[in-house]
């Protein structure tokens, strides 16, 4: 029997997942394959090892692909199907039937529940030994064709020239590969940053560091980008989840308008200015104003937002007047603060941008134009938001590509 022979670029979640679960499919079907994962780092899996500050964000608790696609600000059409064939459930019972249970979170993201990306990491490395796969690592893709008869050669480290009847591209965010990939003949979007942080400097506002909200409401004024979440106060400016999901729908917008524009925040959520003025002329008592918070809003930042509205610090509720009222009113659910820059939330780096999605199969996650020649992770235009759903991304195509290089 014919081995068919399979090259992976790229040691990362997608990588290993389409090796693993094409040598499982052989296995399966008794068929001969030889896969080899080649990555040009000293290590693989980097980016399981940081992720979730070290306990790995697997994937998250939702199990309706119409519901998941929802999380993708691109690639959510194309991924419909996929998530049809593999989906967050599956990739839990994956590794549940390889030892490694995974737990659920409040807000839904799952991780392993030794609460270590080491967990993930022995169970890819452990299952990958045991099929025979070889790992390379400081193996550096440097040329990529197909020869008349399909076959693929690359070249790796400038020197060593291999032939392959397939080979996955699962390098993630590679300027020097979506290089590559154009000479080739693939059309590549061009990449921008997306999950990025707001920078703004308030020197009163950056004295709140630490400080979170639960529930606000944050637009960027003179578009349409406007989120709710929870909001994170960093010493360079504004972070978490409402910040976070702007910047990955906002990603090329704010990309074009140079990451200098303003945002306005609602610090109530939901409730709108004439609701919060009329609560706040209702309150009666001796106490001052500076110290009785309302709205669930901080301590902290209770003070800063009454000293934001020039309202005295000995001021007290029963000395609260209309106008004063509507000018605390507008600070709470108008704030508006000039952002200017960026910075890229903790180690895990998300680009909007890749190959186009009109050059691929999703059936298989294969290259229309270049049968035998397979994509998934980020090398594609597809990324999400925080809480898992980019290692979804993965997990899906990995096992897709898997089975479909058994199953040509």
């Amino acid at each position: 029997m014919k081995k068919t022979s399979i090259a992976i670029i790229g040691g990362g979640a997608a990588g290993f997942f389409a090796a693993l679960n094409c040598a499982i499919l052989a296995k399966e079907k008794n068929k001969q394959v030889s896969i080899t994962i080649y990555e040009q780092a000293k290590n693989v899996l980097q980016k399981v090892r940081i992720s979730g500050g070290g306990r790995c964000n697997v994937t998250h608790a939702c199990w309706t692909p119409k519901e998941l696609v929802k999380f993708y600000p691109r690639g959510s059409k194309e991924l419909l199907g996929p998530f049809h064939t593999f989906c967050c459930g599956d990739t839990v019972a994956w590794f549940g039937e390889r030892g490694v249970e995974l737990k659920i979170e409040g807000d839904g993201r799952m991780f392993p529940k030794s609460d270590s990306s080491q967990t993930i990491i022995d169970c890819l490395l452990k299952t990958t030994n045991d099929f025979g796969i070889k790992v390379l690592t400081k193996h550096k893709l440097t040329h990529l064709s197909q020869s008349d008869n399909g076959k693929w050669i690359i070249e790796l480290n400038k020197e060593k020239k291999l032939e392959f009847d397939k080979v996955m591209i699962a390098s993630g965010s590679s300027k020097v590969m979506w290089d590559k990939l154009s000479t080739l003949g693939l059309e590549i979007v061009r990449p921008v940053p997306s999950l990025f942080t707001f920078n703004i400097k308030n020197s009163l506002l950056n004295q709140l560091m630490g400080l979170s909200l639960q529930d606000v409401h944050i637009k960027i004024l003179g578009t349409k980008l406007n989120s709710n979440g929870p909001l994170l106060i960093t010493h360079w400016g504004l972070s978490g989840p409402a910040v976070l999901k702007l910047s990955a729908w906002g990603a090329r917008k704010l990309n074009e308008l140079q990451y200098d524009f303003q945002i306005q925040i609602n610090f109530t959520g939901a409730s709108k200015h004439e609701e919060v003025k009329k609560q706040l002329l209702a309150i009666r008592n001796n106490q001052k104003v500076m110290n009785i918070a309302q709205f669930n809003i901080p301590k902290r930042l209770w003070k800063y937002l009454v000293t934001e509205a020039d309202i005295p610090p000995e001021r007290t509720w029963n000395e609260f007047g209309k106008k004063q009222a509507g000018s605390l009113a507008t600070i709470i659910t108008q704030s508006t603060y000039n952002v200017k820059g960026k910075s890229t939330f903790k180690e895990e780096f998300v680009t909007a941008g890749g190959i186009d999605l009109k050059e691929i199969d999703f059936k298989k996650f294969e290259s229309k134009k270049f049968p035998g020649l397979f994509f998934a992770g980020e090398v594609l235009n597809i990324d999400a938001i925080t809480g898992g759903f980019n290692f979804q991304a993965a997990w899906t195509g990995g096992y897709i590509v898997g089975r479909n290089m058994v199953d040509y």
